[in-house]
């Protein structure tokens, strides 16, 4: 039987708000430098999801298949397809057909049904069947969380797989939400993407910034990838000058189901430890000195979620929502756009040189304008705004 949908909801709200340190566990033999991992260890530092479970067929009963936004309306939401007036969820089906090279997952804990979760999904969409693979960080599976971290990694595979059909999907999977586990899940997916010729990593964890947190950057600066990781209030890895910081948004609907408009649904901030980095110079006025996040946005609004499939724990079809679906989202849409540049920070560089073109900026984003926290133009809450086609990207 599913879990109770209320304290699912409550906790994952103190994650979100409050991120947690704890005792750090020792890991397997490392697949980074040890010392490396050890210094990450010691800082006892946990990484926590960025997901709300709104609702499951269990808690509110209901038809035995999917409900929220889904890959044909958010397709059509962006632009990614050809236009249906309204972009209605009932009456959307076209869904993205690209990608390329692959996309990997960095999460933590073990989804056992991963493989049929994404078979599920992929049936259901009209989405061609994945190219997946399962990579155990540490060489051995990790231990079980069912209606967690294993939830979390049935949302980004999904969803990475939806904007990007075509991609390979790689979920590489950490030993546990320790940082130094993560951080040796990360290494390991950036060699994978690295010998697929390159791709893009999705992060949809994070934690408080530390002291010192500039000495693991390197896990996020690799060549011919483009690493992703959901926005907070602020966190790390999102703060990082190499991670494309994933904002949030609301997909606003009228009565009838049709699309009206984004307003911005979540907050990033200005980073403690990193300084501002040149693509941002853009917004000095801003940020200041510092790294400011979010860089861009996608659905992530509670009244807004989107469909998920997930067997592990008793779920089935469920509704999520939180930047936790804007990262996957966001790699598989830079993915589908072909955007493998080798030089390191293409990607953000491109985002805010686009940005600074008045006429391709307006043309290629979505500007969010309305919301907690939003202005005309980079806010840290939408960061340049969201998506609009694949052009920019």
């Amino acid at each position: 039987m599913p879990r109770s949908f209320l304290p699912l909801v409550l906790v994952a709200l103190l994650f979100l708000f409050l991120p947690w340190s704890g005792v750090a566990q020792s890991s397997p033999t490392a697949m980074v430098p040890q010392s490396s991992v050890e210094r990450a260890e010691d800082l006892g530092i946990r990484a926590h999801t960025n997901f709300f479970l709104l609702r499951s067929p269990g808690e509110f009963p209901r038809a035995s298949g999917p409900a929220g936004e889904t890959p044909a309306s958010l397709a059509c939401v962006y632009k990614l397809t050809k236009q249906v007036k309204g972009c209605p969820i009932s009456g959307t089906t076209q869904v993205p057909t690209g990608g390329a090279k692959a996309i990997a997952i960095v999460s933590a804990y073990d989804n056992p049904d991963a493989k049929t979760d994404l078979d599920t999904f992929s049936q259901q969409f009209g989405l061609a069947s994945a190219d997946f693979a399962k990579v155990y960080a540490n060489g051995k599976q990790p231990p079980n969380d069912p209606g967690g971290w294993s939830l979390e990694e049935a949302l980004a595979i999904e969803w990475a797989h939806a904007m990007a059909p075509k991609a390979k999907i790689y979920l590489v999977e950490a030993a546990s939400n320790s940082y130094g586990d993560l951080f040796r899940a990360e290494s390991v997916a950036s060699k994978l993407l690295a010998k697929a010729g390159g791709g893009e990593v999705s992060n949809s964890w994070g934690g408080a910034e530390f002291s010192g947190e500039q000495s693991y950057d390197k896990y996020f600066k690799t060549k011919g990838v483009v690493h992703f990781a959901s926005a907070g209030s602020p966190t790390y890895p999102s703060t990082s000058p190499y991670v494309v910081s994933a904002g949030g948004t609301t997909v606003n609907r009228n009565s009838s189901g049709d699309f009206t408009g984004e307003s911005g649904c979540c907050i990033g901030g200005i980073s403690v430890y990193e300084p501002r980095p040149a693509y941002q110079n853009i917004i000095e006025k801003i940020v200041g000195a510092y790294r400011g996040t979010p860089d861009l946005s996608f659905d992530a609004g509670t009244t807004s979620p989107v469909a998920v499939y997930d067997k592990d724990g008793g779920y089935g079809w469920v509704e999520l929502s939180g930047t936790s679906v804007s990262a996957p989202s966001l790699a598989g849409i830079v993915n589908a756009a072909g955007s493998f540049d080798p030089s390191t920070n293409a990607e953000l560089t491109m985002i805010y040189k686009e940005y600074g073109n008045s006429k391709e900026y307006h043309a290629w984003f979505r500007d969010i304008t309305s919301g907690s926290g939003c202005t005309t133009g980079w806010d840290f809450c939408s960061g340049v705004g969201s998506v609009l086609t694949y052009k920019g990207k």
